[in-house]
């Protein structure tokens, strides 16, 4: 089985897969926080009478939209890819997978597109609230369609509600509230909107700095200026906590995700949080400067908690209880050998046989002892579920840099706002337009993190990618491949220019 696995087809799917991932995320952030941003000035414009208040408004929702639309064309090319690139995977965890993604398609993203109708099209047919509730419910709506789709997501880093089917060699659910409220699946949801939230909080700034640059739309500089950094603040203040609680459900369910966002080759008590170091893949970080304590602080609340290091996890810890990779291969293969012997003798209608090696299989040891690491039977070797180190290592130490620099800079706009030299300080002012892609930066290195630190695994512990990814020819994918890459850049470029047009027209008169 791992002889005939072709390691190109593989490392092209998961490269075809990622390049529309990453496309689609330059706009779903955006979408998420402007939603709230537009609600928040429609609130303002309907509790005030302002008609300043709807200009801006408007203006916001334009670039909302162009956003927004882009954003759903590169969505549904990454649902497809599950059905073409990954056809194993969703034969195997369909039943889970699937339901989150149909109640997406269904509820949330009718909601959305329903209410986004009456939000563009409605300002003169629509009583102002009215027509405000319908922009809180298209903000609403946003947020609600990433709860499904991170659920999806943060199941396939912890699977939970689900048990195997031996008769159909495929997961089934078994706990549809086990998969929505699964810790991972909470804080996964939080942390992940709110980046959206910082993302566009940052983008508004960075627009209005431009506005005050060329000497344009005072008003809506300084009105956009005061509620993006509230909102930025407050979320991005909210979002330090995510993403420390983050961690902890991460060095509790993924530990060598956990261990090589530290570099950590050798686990111990009293572990040190790594502020800069050099990693390597197999080797110690070298030059590391290190705070004593904090890891183990950090992650179990106690400066003697042990935090297993890649090599406990690949080799075993016998003192602290870790199984070596190895072992779990072994309990893995002993498990796919008996579902296969099960298999063909249900295929030969060996009714005595089937019956007894399924229940063997339903045995609850066996279930502990080898089902519990079936995934693992498809692995190559221990060290292949280490993933890339020093891309983990680096992409977490930036994100978590740029989140704090957001702190700052939306702490600065705020205090300077009331000062009388704000409109003289240009520096600021092109650190705030600068800025601008920064938080994409930062939402591109988290789903590095979340999802090259899960490598080998498509799901954790259940499924390695090896196994996952559809039976096609490698020519098909890498022809697809640049297909989209070119069709993404297209897009990309089209969003761009057709926002870059909109902001250079400015807000238009009421």
């Amino acid at each position: 089985m791992i002889e005939s696995i072709d390691l190109s087809l593989v490392n092209w799917s998961r490269a075809q897969f990622a390049l529309t991932a990453a496309f689609h995320w330059v706009f779903v952030p955006l979408t998420l926080g402007l939603s709230f941003i537009m609600a928040f000035m429609e609130t303002m414009y309907v509790r005030t009478g302002d008609l300043e208040w709807k200009r801006i408004t408007k203006f916001w929702m334009t670039l909302f939209g162009i956003n927004f639309a882009v954003g759903v064309a590169t969505g549904l090319i990454l649902e497809f890819e599950f059905g073409t690139n990954w056809s194993n995977y969703s034969w195997f965890v369909g039943d889970i997978f699937g339901a989150p993604l149909a109640v997406e398609g269904i509820l949330a993203f009718f909601i959305e597109t329903t209410f986004i109708a009456m939000m563009y099209f409605g300002w003169n047919k629509l009583s102002k609230r009215v027509h405000l509730m319908s922009t809180w419910l298209v903000a609403f709506g946003a947020s609600l369609s990433a709860v499904w789709i991170l659920v999806a997501n943060a199941w396939m880093q912890f699977p939970v509600g689900t048990s195997f089917n031996p008769d159909m060699a495929r997961n089934e659910m078994t706990d549809f509230w086990a998969v929505l409220f699964s810790p991972m699946a909470t804080n996964k949801f939080f942390h992940t909107v709110l980046s959206g939230f910082v993302l566009a909080s940052v983008f508004v700034i960075g627009v209005s700095a431009w506005y005050h640059l060329q000497r344009r739309e005072p008003e809506l500089v300084r009105r956009s200026l005061k509620i993006a950094a509230v909102f930025g603040l407050a979320s991005s203040i909210l979002l330090v906590f995510t993403g420390d609680n983050s961690s902890r459900i991460i060095a509790r369910f993924q530990p060598m995700k956990f261990a090589a966002a530290e570099a950590l080759h050798t686990g111990s008590t009293n572990a040190g949080l790594t502020v800069f170091g050099i990693p390597s893949q197999t080797e110690e970080t070298k030059m590391k400067f290190e705070i004593p304590g904090l890891l183990s602080w950090m992650t179990w609340g106690d400066r003697d908690a042990y935090v297993a290091g890649i090599n406990d996890l690949v080799d075993g810890n016998v003192v602290q209880n870790i199984m070596p990779t190895a072992e779990k291969i072994e309990r893995g293969k002993e498990a796919q050998r008996v579902l296969r012997e099960y298999r063909d003798a249900k295929k030969n209608n060996d009714e005595a046989t089937a019956q007894a090696l399924r229940k063997t299989f339903d045995d609850k040891d066996f279930q502990n002892e080898n089902v519990k690491y079936f995934g693992y039977g498809s692995l190559s070797s221990p060290e292949s579920i280490v993933p890339n180190v020093p891309l983990i290592f680096w992409s977490f130490r930036i994100m978590v840099f740029l989140g704090f620099y957001f702190i700052l800079l939306f702490v600065i706009v705020l205090w300077k706002l009331n000062k009388d030299n704000f409109d003289r300080q240009r520096w600021l002012w092109w650190m705030m337009l600068w800025s601008i892609p920064l938080p994409y930066l930062a939402g591109q290195l988290g789903w590095v993190v979340a999802e090259v630190g899960r490598q080998p695994w498509a799901i954790q512990d259940l499924l390695p990618v090896t196994v996952a990814v559809s039976q096609i020819s490698v020519s098909s994918v890498q022809i697809t491949f640049w297909l989209f890459t070119v069709i993404f850049i297209t897009m990309l470029v089209a969003g761009l220019s057709i926002m870059i047009k909109e902001i250079k027209k400015g807000p238009k008169e009421i």
